[in-house]
């Protein structure tokens, strides 16, 4: 099968990594570009057999499966662009959460969909969130879910929940960093423990906690059960992230949807104009 991926900045490296360390595809399958040439030259350079394109097009003909991995704006030039060349036989795919399906559909002849990925496939683990096109032909969601069981868990996801499953698939890992960062640096700011040793035993515990839960050893509810012993010192820590938190996390989300909905008004009206 012969692959394709416009865009090589982070999102785009990372998914070719994981296909590529999963199995998923042989670097000698994949033809890559990027509007900044060097960083898809980068990548040949760990994987010598990829052929690295010098425009879009050039992917596009090469290519039976094309994902296109820019900003939305620069999608939906492109797509335009280069309508005549997405043709029936081909798969288009992209991993923005904005884009819907079928406003791809509306503009190509191939097969469309969207798959969303986290940074946490490059560990070929983790959740990548799949929406098929209403035309997408069975033999490509077959081909993709496939090839996406390689590198994460492919779950597929209705429209309507998008933006809140990326939030917690792809934009999740950030947000749990930033937490763990905030930890962190309270830890150094009020005991005498230093940044380095905090930062190895938070490493370590975010770790270990994941393997609990990969093992199925304990639930969410049942790992805080078993830690935060009543009346102990837990407890307090606990109560105190109850009080502070407050409605944070539902403001991270009416923030997060509010812009998602302005960007993706924007990219439709593009689309359509």
């Amino acid at each position: 099968m012969k692959v394709g991926m416009i865009g090589t900045g982070n999102m785009g490296t990372i998914l070719t990594e994981a296909l590529i360390n999963g199995g998923a595809v042989s670097p000698s399958e994949l033809t890559v570009t990027n509007r900044t040439l060097g960083k898809a030259y980068d990548l040949q350079k760990r994987y010598e057999e990829i052929t690295v394109a010098q425009k879009p097009d050039d992917v596009i003909n090469e290519s039976e499966l094309i994902f296109i991995c820019v900003k939305p704006f620069d999608i939906v030039k492109m797509v335009k662009e280069q309508q005549a060349l997405f043709t029936k036989e081909k798969c288009l795919v992209s991993i923005t959460s904005p884009i819907e399906v079928k406003w791809l559909e509306n503009c190509v002849a191939s097969s469309c969909a969207r798959i969303i990925p986290s940074i946490t496939n490059r560990a070929l683990s983790g959740v990548s969130l799949v929406t098929f096109g209403e035309s997408c032909e069975d033999r490509w969601k077959s081909f993709l879910k496939e090839m996406f069981s390689k590198v994460s868990v492919p779950v597929e996801i209705h429209e309507s929940i998008v933006r809140v499953a990326s939030d917690i698939v792809s934009c999740g890992p950030a947000f749990y960093c930033y937490l763990t960062r905030r930890l962190i640096d309270a830890a150094v700011k009020e005991t005498s423990i230093d940044e380095k040793t905090a930062t190895i035993l938070s490493e370590s515990m975010l770790i270990g906690f994941g393997e609990l839960l990969k093992k199925g050893y304990y639930s969410l509810p049942a790992l805080q059960e078993k830690v935060c012993v009543k009346g102990g010192i837990t407890g307090e820590g606990i109560d105190v992230l109850k009080r502070e938190t407050g409605d944070m996390f539902e403001k991270l989300f009416q923030a997060t949807h509010k812009k998602f909905a302005d960007e993706a008004d924007s990219i439709e009206k593009a689309f359509y104009s």
